[in-house]
């Protein structure tokens, strides 16, 4: 089994014990050490991000899971973090957890903003100037939430 495949076993279950789900296992060499970056998010039934206790206390559960299991058997850096806003949206889950969030989205000839209200299977719907469009995961071909400094409720 790979590193990061035995680091994410370790991992998954640490970070639900703080109410967040693993997101992704990276391991890197960083000089004689190894740098494992764990990235937690919200389950996908929450919206919005994932708050600074909930993030620490997934890193203190990580750790001493990774400790216990001594994995990795070497000296290693461990960063935990959640995606932030500039990552790409490309699964299902993704969307679920931005429900609410302004999105601009690229799919075939169409290119728009819109506030994503909801995600019915395949389907992703968005506001776009009072205007409902759904558009197919499988047709998005990007989708990057837009940061808004002063949101309305």
């Amino acid at each position: 089994m790979e590193l990061d495949s035995r680091i994410a076993d370790l991992a998954g279950p640490a970070a639900e014990q703080a109410g967040l789900v693993l997101d992704s296992v990276k391991v890197s060499p960083a000089g004689k050490r190894t740098k494992v970056l764990v990235t937690v998010d919200l389950p996908e039934t929450e919206t919005g991000s994932a708050d600074l206790d909930a993030v620490a206390e997934a890193s203190r559960a990580i750790g001493a899971a990774l400790d216990e299991a001594n994995v990795p058997s070497t000296p290693y850096l461990l960063e935990v973090s959640t995606p932030g806003t500039d990552r790409p949206l490309t699964t299902r889950s993704h969307f679920m957890r931005a429900r609410t969030r302004l999105v601009e989205v690229v799919a075939g000839d169409r290119r728009f903003v819109g506030r994503l209200t909801d995600v019915d299977g395949d389907t992703v719907v968005f506001d776009v100037d009072g205007q409902q469009q759904t558009v197919q995961l499988a047709e998005i071909t990007r989708a990057t939430i837009q940061v808004e400094l002063k949101r309305l409720d």
